[in-house]
């Protein structure tokens, strides 16, 4: 099933018993968030609010909220294709009449991707015209107490290079509605938005871009994929789709706008002007602190009749875009290995926000090639934001992270297998480095046969400072005691502890609750690794052989919350009472 706009997805879910609709008012601030986030973690429906206070439009959430409302928006189509297509690239070049002919089902599809004119009269977007304070009907919704404002939280922003017109970007930046007429936009480092606002600053020009919300699910889906910096993102929405994309054009000019989107906004970032984004609680689990982010002036606005304005919530992992990240890794996953041909398999882990960690399987067809594709990989688009690389030989399933760390932990020599770069580039929403965007990484490898035993549980009695201690899996304790404030030099008491008991356990890890960071996989990559920075929170006796740090056994990491990170978000009490009192009026229960 083609799905070719939000309309028909909401009814085809409405059709499923997959849809719940709250028709009696629900305020924009705080409350609408918190209903969404309640039934998320139900793996209860997606909601359509048709009684949103201070707006006209309807506002529809929790679109793919669950395993079962990703494989119906996309379903088996979009990966088949993927894999089809890199299996042809092999026997297509140099291309002869017989491959050719046996990929004629193949080809056929190709031809059904890219984009396909229609007549402004037959766009339902272009069905109403704002121009006079354009923002103004919008929902203001504020997801989290904090914030610094209401956001949109699902826009899909366009933009095109100064130079290269055909060279666009189709993104998620979230905006926040400054006034009826200006938002920021929230560009962060390495986005393809951000490349092209730097382009057209350097020229003192001002950057039109476009913010498209609805449509198929295969734009919103395109606009999260991590591509590489030139493929076209409306390219990939048109494979994901499959079919031809309809756009229309614009005329009051600037960018052609997808015909089946619900609203299409218009406008200017103008060079060198800032203004104060944020805080906004994000998808790390945390609250984005306020800073200094480019301003769009909007011109002008289109949308549909009876529009219906598609949002999200963001927060502690799993929400809303961890589903959406698995489909596209699986999508996009068959393409590595021709990107990147000693990388077998790559996986990095919606729990961590994606670029805190990323783990593969390469190859290692000569002594220490693994290390060649560490650098590819860290220099592959957004996979340079990679803060913890961890490299294995050994074929496995690498979204389950026991199974994969403990493939790392059997292999890996600290004396040659730990690498740890200083005074790099960080995600902008990871607070764990000494300033924004800036950090450090670790890549950790465990390539060959098994050189230990992994201890499973733990026996060599009391650690000093320790109150807990639980195993995470075969090689990795995790251990909590005293706070960061109260006791900062804790993790390297451990280290220099059990390094003197010549513990078993490769990799000790120090957080605040032991024991609830150690119980499931979204719990421990959630605390450990948005909590800790490799290059002052990995702590090992070391010494230097040639510039060469040569690490020594037991790794201890220190995850704990730290002075300077942001508040984990957590909903406001009040609020909290509010949508207590009124559950059954919102689900007629």
């Amino acid at each position: 099933m083609i799905v070719h706009n939000l309309r028909q997805w909401l009814e085809t879910l409405r059709k499923e018993n997959d849809l719940a609709v709250i028709d009696i008012p629900v305020d924009p601030y705080l409350v609408l968030a918190e209903i969404h986030r309640r039934v998320i973690d139900e793996g209860g429906p997606a909601l359509l609010f048709t009684n949103v206070k201070g707006t006209p439009f309807p506002v529809a959430t929790n679109l793919f909220g669950t395993p079962r409302r990703v494989d119906m928006a996309f379903g088996p189509r979009p990966e088949q294709m993927m894999k089809s297509l890199i299996g042809a690239a092999e026997t297509l070049l140099p291309p002869t009449f017989s491959a050719l002919w046996n990929e004629r089902g193949l080809l056929k599809d190709i031809l059904k991707v890219g984009m396909k004119s229609v007549p402004q009269h037959e766009a339902p977007v272009m069905a109403i015209k704002v121009t006079e304070n354009p923002l103004k009907d919008l929902p203001r919704l504020t997801s989290w107490q904090d914030d610094g404002g209401p956001f949109v939280t699902l826009p899909l922003v366009y933009t095109e290079s100064p130079s290269k017109p055909k060279d666009h970007n189709l993104g998620m930046y979230r905006l926040q509605i400054y006034d009826d007429n200006k938002a920021g936009i929230h560009w962060q480092i390495h986005k393809g938005g951000g490349f092209h606002y730097a382009e057209a600053e350097q020229q003192n020009q001002a950057l039109p871009v476009s913010v498209f919300l609805g449509g198929p699910p295969a734009l919103i889906a395109s606009a999260i994929a991590p591509v590489p910096e030139h493929l076209p993102e409306l390219l990939l929405a048109s494979l994901i789709l499959g079919g031809k994309l309809p756009m229309t054009d614009n005329p009051l000019g600037g960018h052609r706008i997808p015909a089946e989107a619900e609203f299409a906004i218009s406008g200017v970032v103008p060079p060198h002007e800032r203004r104060l984004e944020g805080p906004f609680g994000d998808h790390y689990g945390y609250y984005s602190l306020a800073h200094d982010f480019p301003v769009l002036h909007v011109k002008h606005m289109w949308h549909r009749k009876e529009a219906i304005y598609p949002a999200t919530i963001v927060g502690k992992p799993r929400q809303e875009d961890y589903y959406l990240g698995e489909f596209l890794q699986r999508l996009l996953s068959p393409a590595f290995p021709m990107v990147m041909p000693s990388v077998r398999s790559l996986w990095t882990y919606a729990e961590t926000g994606f670029h805190a960690l990323t783990a593969a399987v390469v190859r290692e067809s000569y002594s220490r090639e693994a290390l060649v594709s560490a650098f590819r990989i860290l220099g592959e688009g957004q996979l340079s934001l990679t803060k913890m690389l961890l490299l294995t030989n050994r074929p496995l399933d690498l979204s389950d992270f026991r199974e994969t760390l403990e493939a790392v932990l059997e292999r890996f020599n600290p004396a040659s297998d730990l690498f740890i770069f200083n005074k790099t580039s960080h995600d902008t929403l990871d607070y764990t480095g000494n300033k924004l965007n800036h950090g450090s990484k670790a890549v950790l490898m465990g390539i060959g046969r098994p050189i230990r035993e992994l201890p499973r549980s733990y026996t060599e009695g009391e650690i000093p400072g320790i109150s807990q201690m639980a195993p995470y899996c075969g090689g990795c304790l995790v251990v909590s005691g005293a706070s960061y404030e109260n006791d900062p030099g804790l993790a390297q008491q451990v280290m220099g502890y059990l390094k003197a008991r010549d513990t078993a356990w490769p990799l000790v890890i120090v957080v605040d609750d032991a024991e609830a960071a150690a119980a499931t996989q979204t719990s421990f990559l959630w605390t450990v690794f948005t909590r800790f920075n490799p290059a002052t929170d990995i702590h090992a006796a070391a010494d230097i052989q040639h510039h060469h740090l040569s690490y020594k056994l037991p790794l201890v990491i220190d995850a704990r919350m730290k002075p300077g990170y942001p508040e984990e978000l957590s909903p406001r009490e009040d609020i909290v009472q509010t949508v207590d009192a009124r559950w059954s009026d919102y689900f007629g229960k």
